[in-house]
C-alpha cells in the first residue's frame, strides 16, 4: 500500500527545513528495535514496563468480558465514552513516549511509534496509507488500515456483526495521539470496521472543523455535558475563526448555561468533572484544592451554573485581597455609623448572596481572627453587620478553593482545625498541568481562538517548536500561564503567520530536558562534544580532520556529496537510517541527493 507524505515547513515533533516545494515520499516504517528495547519484564517483582511507564498483560477475553459488562450495565453509549477517553488519554501518554525515543528525527520515523506501539502492545496492527501534515497551517489529514483489531474481536464474539463501528477505545487513541503532535483537536472517524463485516478496519482523522455531522461521535468524547462545550469544535483556521459566528454547542439540557472555558480531555481531568457532576446537584460545601492556575475559580463557577441555585446569585471572594481590618464588613456589611466613614448601611457579601452560592477563594490567606468569624457564619448560616445587634439568617451554598495544603495548615496552628472540618465536606483535587499533558492541545486551540478574535488577528496556528515547547515545559504558573503565554503570541506573531518558540517564551523560562530534550532556544538538547563522544571522538580530532580536508582544497560541494553517499552505501540504501546517521531528517537527506 502506498503511502505519500507531504511536508512544508517543519513538522511537529521532528525539525525539518522550510522548503519551497512538498517532498512526496514512499517511507517504510522504522526499525521496531527501538521501541521493543524499552519494554522490560520483571518477573520477581510483579512489574512490566514500557521505558518509564508500568503496563499489564491482559488476556483477551477479559477484555471481552470487560467490554460485555460496561455495556450491559452502563448502556452502549456511557460504555462507548469510557473507552474512547480512556483510548484517547493512553495515545496522549504513547505521543510523549515517541517524542523522547524519536523526536530528532523525521516526522514519519516520530509518529510511527504510535501505530507500532499499538501492535507491540498486541492491541492492533496497523497499515498506513496516507498521511499529509503541516502543524503550522493546520492541516492534517491521516488514513489508516487496522488489521486483526483485538477490540472488534472481542465485540463481534459477544454481538456479531452489527452496523456501527466498534472499535472506540483505538479511536480514542489515535485522536489523542495526533492531537498532542499536531496541538490541536485531531478526530479519527472509523469508516470501515470489521464490527460491520468488512474484512478491516479504515479510520480517517483531519482537524475537527473539517468533519461534517460529527456532533454524535464529539460527545463521547466529553467527559460531561458542561466541558469542551465548544472549543472542540472550534474551527482550526483563525483566519475563519475571527469572522465566523460561534459556534453551537453539542446540545444537552445544561448547554445555555455551561461554560465554554472547561476545557480538557486528560483522565484528571474527567474524575474533577465527574467529581463536579455529582455534587453539583446538592447543597454541600465544595473545597477546590490545586496550585495556583490550575483552574479552580472555573470549576466553582461552572459548579454554581449546573446547580439548582444557577439562577440565584453568585458571589466570589478573593479572602487575600481584603484587608483584615475591612474584612468582617467586607464579608458580614456594616450598619451606618458603626466606625467613621461608615455613612450608609450595606450588606455584606454574604447577605447579597442570599439564597445563591458564596465562593471564598484563597480562604487559606484568612487570619486566626477572621477564621473564627467565619466559622460562626457557617454553622449557623447567620450573619451579623458590624455596629448593629441584630442577626440575619442567609441560605446559601458555600464553595472554597485554596493553593496551600490545609491539613499542614492545621498542624503548622496556623488554620482553625473545626473550620477545616467544616469546609472539607466535598474535597476536589485539581491536579496542575504538568500531570495533565492530554489537555495541551485542546487549551492551545482554545486560547489561541479566544484571543485571535480579541485582537481582530489571523494566527495560522503553532510552529513545530513552539508545540515541543508547550510539550517540554514544566508549567509552574498552569493553565494561567498557558493562556499568558498564548496571548503573548498571538500579539507577537506575525498577522497570517504561525506562533514560533520566540513568540512565547521571552521572559528567560527554562525548559525540563525529560522528554524532548530542547534547550531554551528551541535546539535539541545536544552538542558537538556529545555527538562526537559517542563515537568515540573528541572535538580535538574533529577539528585536526576538518584542517586535514581545508588544506586538501576539496570543496564543499565534493565533501557533500562523499558524506552523503557514505551515509546512504552504510545503511544498505535505507535513507532513515542514513539520514539518522547524519544527524539530519530523510527529506532533507532526499533533498540534498536529489540537489547532487
Amino acid at each position: 500500500m502506498t503511502t505519500t507524505l507531504k511536508y512544508a515547513g517543519k513538522t511537529a515533533l521532528g525539525q525539518l527545513e522550510d522548503l519551497s516545494d512538498k517532498i512526496e515520499l514512499i517511507p517504510e516504517l522504522p526499525d521496531f528495535k527501538d521501541l521493543s528495547a524499552r519494554l522490560k519484564f520483571s518477573p520477581k517483582e510483579g512489574r512490566i514496563w514500557l521505558d518509564d511507564m508500568r503496563m499489564m498483560m491482559l488476556h483477551a477475553t477479559s477484555l471481552g468480558a470487560l467490554r460485555n459488562e460496561m455495556i450491559e450495565s452502563l448502556g452502549v453509549d456511557k460504555a462507548r465514552a469510557l473507552l474512547t477517553r480512556m483510548g484517547y488519554v493512553s495515545g496522549a501518554k504513547d505521543a510523549e513516549l515517541a517524542a523522547k525515543l524519536r523526536g530528532g528525527e523525521d516526522f514519519f520515523d516520530v509518529f510511527a511509534v504510535g501505530p507500532q506501539l499499538h501492535s507491540l502492545e498486541g492491541i492492533v496492527n496497523v497499515e498506513p496509507v496516507r498521511l499529509e501534515a503541516d502543524t503550522e497551517k493546520g492541516h492534517y489529514y491521516g488514513e489508516f488500515l487496522w488489521h486483526d483489531s483485538i477490540e472488534d474481536e472481542a465485540h463481534i464474539e459477544s454481538y456479531g456483526i452489527g452496523a456501527d463501528p466498534v472499535c472506540w477505545m483505538q479511536i480514542g487513541y489515535a485522536s489523542g495521539y495526533t492531537s498532542v503532535f499536531m496541538g490541536r483537536p485531531i478526530f479519527y472517524k472509523e469508516v470501515e470496521c470489521r464490527g460491520m463485516g468488512h474484512s478491516h478496519c479504515r479510520i480517517i482523522g483531519k482537524p475537527v472543523s473539517e468533519w461534517n455531522d460529527i456532533d454524535e461521535d464529539l460527545a463521547f468524547m466529553q467527559p460531561q455535558a458542561f466541558a469542551n462545550a465548544q472549543t472542540i469544535r472550534t474551527a482550526q483556521n483563525p483566519s475563519h475563526r475571527v469572522m465566523a459566528p460561534e459556534e453551537v454547542p453539542i446540545s444537552s439540557p445544561l448547554s445555555g448555561a455551561m461554560s465554554t472555558d472547561m476545557v480538557g480531555a486528560s483522565a484528571a481531568f474527567n474524575v474533577a468533572c465527574h467529581m463536579l457532576s455529582k455534587v453539583a446537584e446538592t447543597d454541600a460545601t465544595v473545597l477546590f484544592l490545586g496550585e495556583s492556575g490550575v483552574g479552580k475559580e472555573m470549576f466553582a463557577s461552572t459548579l454554581q451554573k449546573i446547580s439548582k441555585r444557577a439562577k440565584e446569585p453568585y458571589v466570589a471572594v478573593n479572602c487575600a485581597a481584603i484587608p483584615e481590618n475591612l474584612l468582617e464588613a467586607e464579608l458580614f456589611g456594616v450598619e451606618k455609623g458603626a466606625f467613621t466613614g461608615a455613612i450608609e448601611s450595606r450588606p455584606g457579601r454574604f447577605e447579597r448572596a442570599d439564597t445563591g452560592t458564596i465562593f471564598l477563594d484563597e480562604i487559606g490567606t484568612l487570619s486566626l481572627s477572621a477564621q473564627g468569624k467565619l466559622l460562626r457564619v457557617l454553622q449557623e448560616h447567620q450573619v451579623e453587620r458590624v455596629g448593629s445587634k441584630k442577626t440575619t439568617h442567609v441560605d446559601i451554598r458555600v464553595i472554597a478553593a485554596t493553593n496551600v495544603d490545609l491539613k499542614s495548615e492545621v498542624k503548622a496552628g496556623r488554620f482553625r482545625e473545626d473550620l477545616y472540618f467544616r469546609l472539607n465536606v466535598f474535597p476536589i483535587h485539581i491536579p496542575p498541568l504538568r500531570d495533565r499533558k492530554a489537555d495541551i492541545p485542546l487549551l492551545m486551540n482554545h486560547f489561541l481562538q479566544k484571543y485571535s478574535k480579541k485582537y481582530g488577528k489571523s494566527i495560522k496556528g503553532f510552529t513545530s517548536r513552539a508545540i515541543d515547547g508547550f510539550l517540554n515545559y514544566d508549567w509552574p504558573g498552569n493553565i494561567r500561564e498557558l493562556e499568558n503565554l498564548v496571548e503573548r503570541g498571538v500579539i507577537l506573531a506575525p498577522d497570517d503567520g504561525a506562533i514560533d518558540l520566540n513568540h512565547l517564551f521571552t521572559c528567560g523560562e527554562d525548559f525540563s530536558i525529560s522528554m524532548l530534550g530542547l534547550n531554551r532556544d528551541g535546539s535539541l538538547n545536544a552538542t558537538a562534544e556529545d555527538c562526537l563522544g559517542a563515537y568515540g571522538m573528541s572535538g580535538q580530532n574533529y577539528r585536526e580532520i576538518a584542517d586535514h580536508i581545508v588544506e586538501q582544497n576539496v570543496s564543499l560541494e565534493v565533501l557533500e556529496r562523499q558524506i552523503l553517499q557514505a551515509a546512504v552505501d552504510k545503511a544498505d540504501g535505507n535513507l532513515s537510517a542514513a539520514a539518522r546517521s547524519l544527524g539530519i531528517t530523510r527529506p532533507q537527506l532526499a533533498y540534498r541527493l536529489k540537489k547532487i
